[in-house]
């Protein structure tokens, strides 16, 4: 697997942005939480990228996923 770097766009209040971070924790993939509900500029940021106000937002490498979606997110990591 290639090591890509990975951002988790969430907010405290969100399940599927917890079943995000359970799953990059439990696969040891190393990723870095923003917490768009403390960062207005990162807000901006994620919409910029996404195009949309919820989340989680996923970026990997220079891929954009929406949603908790675990094939998608195996698939941008090239893990099985």
């Amino acid at each position: 697997m290639v090591a890509k770097k990975v951002k988790l766009y969430t907010t405290p209040f969100c399940t599927y942005c917890k079943l995000a971070k359970n799953f990059f924790s439990k696969n040891k993939i190393d990723f870095t939480e923003i917490d768009i509900s403390e960062d207005e500029k990162a807000l901006n940021e994620m919409v910029k990228k996404s195009g949309q106000m919820g989340v989680p937002v996923i970026e990997i490498g220079d891929e954009i996923i929406i949603g908790y979606n675990e094939a998608k997110i195996k698939k941008a990591l090239g893990v099985k």
